[in-house]
């Protein structure tokens, strides 16, 4: 397929958009992995470009790594519809693969084709060059002996490639010799936009979270921090949602900055997933991002008030290992360099060997017969060198897969098991040690229930953005002193410790440390995940098996962090404050925006099972009124006030045998509400309220009085917004619409006459006032017949609140005195205009 085939002016990005699905299907796996290709979605685009504030009369635009254009074209789109005042726009793309070169081409020909209809010039440049080495030089020649003027760029918007750049080759060292050390392609891509900028330029770039943290990453952080004004941060809650298209499952960042010292408040922002429906969003101080002493410039990006208040919580920890005197190291057995030593079965000449198999709910369970792991290594002068002294150590797997609820799973190995002077630990493990030898039991327990807290659990994820745990990550947290640490020991006897007794000891801790703290970062946590199982239990469908549902139920049973299940109630709540109590006691702040999601993905599934009830107080409450409110229905709400006793599991039981008849009850009683209404010989059901009962007039009262044998091509209904559309009559009319947002609530047609009557219906906004008229005639401009337009309302006390509105040349009718009918001026009455 050609991209001039599917181009369409009006939404030419989304036809971009289907041209990148159809190249990436084309391109196979192994070149996709050999040059990172995974191009940008049209709705991660287009949030990307929306990110830029500032636009100078020239307008110059770089993309490096740009694929087939998708980024650009964002960026045009966004020029187009928001800015009026330029000069001119000019891009830059750089693009290594000469395979993709065509279709950029294309794709910036549309561009050029759109801006050419807007009269604005515009230019472009494609270079197909290794972006590194070009930029590269281009810097050296600016920052040379004989120094030489360079273009600086405007703006940048980049979704670079993702790769380990090796020490020794062409890119790290064209890197090193403008000064910028880094391993990885994106944030060398990255780096490079930023020095191309121009003083005050914008950067907006997609890259993997991995450079907040670590080692490797640390002269990268520095420069980030040096060069550009961090201005907003965007993370994507689930992994595999950014790129789903390509199943990519890297933790990716949308990170906006400007080219300037002063680092001022950072907007901080998370979304579910790609079309970025469900918003939260919270405001921070640099100090907040990276702490002023931190000499690792580590960055936290902390997209609520609860990854704040963890942050807070750990900062009173101030201990690294080494500062305790500990070591960590990588498991020092390779199995794989040492095969012919390795031995599926212990016998009287091995020693254990331990593998991450071998790790069971906090202990080591070895040997493991008949496993698919080997469970011993002989003891040769080749293997003494990767073996350890017998002795009470933390182990650590440095691999989780993504479906795992932790990062860090802790254990101990205990030397009271095994009858061995040695012991080996396999390379998969993360071993802490002091100088190769064991610890102390008390400080290794302690160690161990430190490690395997949920608020360790949490800090971890949120500067590192992987499953995986290197003995670098560990040696980067903080640690309790040994004092604290082996009183935590001594109180962790019991191997098998519950999450809630783990996080009551560490909250003991951290509240002698910090006695001012207000809430507790793990019993927020807790109760989330309880109201999650709950939701589980319940059989929701697994779309509102999340945090966002969690959290709903939450604020409708009126449960706070601190509060006892057995407490809860049922408030009658609306979706604004169910918002307010999640932002006040969960620290969960959503977007104004995001009140829809709410009703539509959690709210509708909640009414639907049954377990909630819609205006318990007004059933007949109209959909659209501002006092919709909701109620935890009463049987659920019993069942949810014995969660965490004894008698759970059995009310559990009792609740799922009637759980089908409850839901089906309450679809029947919401059923009997609804207001039927025949067209045509089809029946619909409307929703309850007047707005529906005076639909139903306009259709039964007023369509006959007033287009006797008119026909309905079009009723609107506020539940479902769409309850009836004649298509074809629509289509003889010369009338084509897309989609029926902007529609009246009512159009007939009175063929006798040729007309179209455009009716809204008004029990509480929306009268056909100037602004409304002019839409309609928008709207039906292509319409063959001519355009009536008429307001109606339910009685004259409604209509006295709107008749200041009402736009002349249109009519009024009041359903409660349908034999009359108001003309607001013009010089007909009843027919178009």
């Amino acid at each position: 397929m050609q991209l001039q085939q599917i181009y369409n002016k009006d939404n030419f990005l989304e036809q971009v958009d289907q041209f990148r699905l159809i190249t990436s299907q084309k391109i196979d796996e192994d070149r996709k992995s050999e040059f990172s290709q995974y191009f940008t979605p049209s709705e991660i685009a287009r949030f990307m470009a929306s990110l830029f504030q500032h636009y100078y009369k020239e307008i110059s635009l770089l993309d490096p790594g740009a694929g087939i254009g998708s980024l650009s074209a964002a960026f045009v789109e966004r020029i187009i519809n928001e800015v009026d005042d330029f000069n001119s726009l000019n891009i830059t793309c750089y693009e290594k693969d000469k395979n993709l070169l065509s279709s950029l081409k294309k794709t910036l020909e549309v561009c050029q084709n759109y801006l050419v209809t807007k009269n604005k010039p515009f230019t472009y440049i494609i270079e197909n060059q290794d972006f590194i080495n070009e930029a590269a030089k281009i810097i050296k020649k600016e920052n040379g002996l004989f120094p030489s003027q360079t273009e600086k760029y405007s703006h940048c918007i980049l979704n670079p490639p993702y790769q380990k750049i090796n020490s020794k080759s062409k890119h790290r060292k064209d890197l090193r010799s403008i000064g910028i050390e880094t391993s990885n392609l994106y944030t060398g891509f990255f780096a490079l936009g930023i020095l191309l900028l121009q003083d005050k330029g914008e950067i907006a770039a997609i890259i993997p979270r991995s450079f907040c943290n670590g080692v490797y990453f640390k002269p990268f952080r520095k420069f980030l921090l040096n060069e550009i004004n961090i201005k907003q941060v965007h993370v994507f809650n689930a992994r595999n949602k950014a790129f789903k298209d390509d199943e990519v499952l890297q933790e990716n960042i949308i990170i906006y900055g400007v080219k300037e010292k002063e680092q001022g408040k950072i907007k901080i922002t998370t979304s579910d997933d790609s079309t970025f429906s469900f918003l939260t969003e919270r405001i921070v101080t640099p100090d907040k991002v990276v702490k002023p002493d931190d000499k690792d410039q580590v960055i936290h990006i902390t997209t609520n008030d609860y990854d704040q208040m963890v942050v807070d919580n750990m900062n009173v920890f101030q201990n690294s290992l080494g500062d305790l005197g500990l070591k960590v190291s990588t498991g020092p057995v390779v199995d794989f360099r040492l095969k012919e030593l390795i031995q599926k079965e212990p016998s009287n000449n091995t020693y254990p060997l331990i593998y991450p198999a071998h790790i069971d709910n906090g202990t080591v369970n070895w040997p493991k017969p008949n496993g698919k792991k080997a469970n011993a290594i002989k003891l040769s002068e080749k293997s003494r060198k990767y073996l350890m002294k017998n002795g009470w150590y933390v182990l650590t797997r440095r691999f989780s897969s993504k479906e795992e609820k932790r990062r860090i799973y802790a254990s101990e190995f205990n030397p009271n098991n095994i009858d061995k002077e040695y012991v080996g630990f396999e390379n998969h493990l993360n071993v802490i040690h002091q100088n190769k030898s064991g610890l102390d039991e008390f400080l290794a327990r302690g160690l161990k229930t430190y490690l395997n807290s949920t608020i360790v659990d949490e800090y971890f994820r949120q500067f590192s953005g992987h499953t995986q745990v290197n003995a670098s990550d560990l040696k980067q947290l903080k640690y309790p002193s040994l004092e604290a640490l082996r009183e935590l020991g001594e109180k962790s006897t019991n191997v098998y410790q519950s999450q809630n007794d783990i996080d009551q000891l560490i909250e003991t801790i951290i509240d002698r440390m910090a006695p001012r703290k207000k809430k507790s970062a793990s019993s927020l946590k807790q109760k989330i995940d309880e109201a999650l199982e709950i939701i589980k239990t319940l059989d929701l469908p697994k779309a509102q098996q999340n945090e966002r549902s969690a959290l709903t139920l939450l604020a409708l049973v009126d449960i706070k962090p601190t509060d006892d299940w057995k407490n809860a109630s049922d408030p009658l709540m609306g979706i604004t404050p169910i918002m307010d109590f999640i932002a006040e006691h969960y620290g969960r702040k959503y977007a104004p925006n995001t009140r829809e999601t709410i009703r539509r993905q959690t709210m509708h599934q909640f009414v639907d099972a049954g377990i909630s009830i819609q205006n318990p107080d007004d059933p007949l409450r109209p959909i659209n009124s501002p006092n919709w409110v909701y109620q935890i229905e009463s049987q659920t709400l019993e069942l949810i006030r014995t969660f965490g006793t004894k008698e759970w599991n059995n009310k559990v039981s009792d609740f799922m045998q009637d759980y089908n008849s409850l839901a089906e009850r309450y679809a029947k009683r919401r059923k009997m509400n609804k207001i039927p209404l025949k067209i045509d010989g089809e029946e619909l059901s409307l929703s309850p309220g007047t707005h529906s009962q005076l639909i139903k007039d306009i259709v039964e009262k007023f369509g006959p009085r007033y287009a006797p044998g008119g026909k309905v091509l079009y009723v609107g209904d506020t539940g479902s917004k769409l309850g009836y559309y004649d298509e074809k009559s629509f289509k003889e009319l010369g009338l084509k619409f897309d989609n029926h947002g902007k529609f009246p609530d009512v159009v007939l047609y009175f063929k006798k006459k040729n007309w179209l009557l455009l009716i809204e219906a008004v029990t509480s906004h929306g009268p056909v006032n100037p602004k409304r008229l002019s839409e309609l005639k928008k709207l039906f401009t292509e319409s063959k017949a001519g355009l009536v337009y008429v307001t109606a309302f339910p009685d004259k006390q409604t209509m006295a609140r709107y008749v200041s509105d009402i736009s002349w040349e249109t009519e009024v009718w009041v359903a409660d005195s349908p034999s009359h009918l108001i003309h607001f001026d013009g010089d007909k009455f009843l027919g178009p205009y």
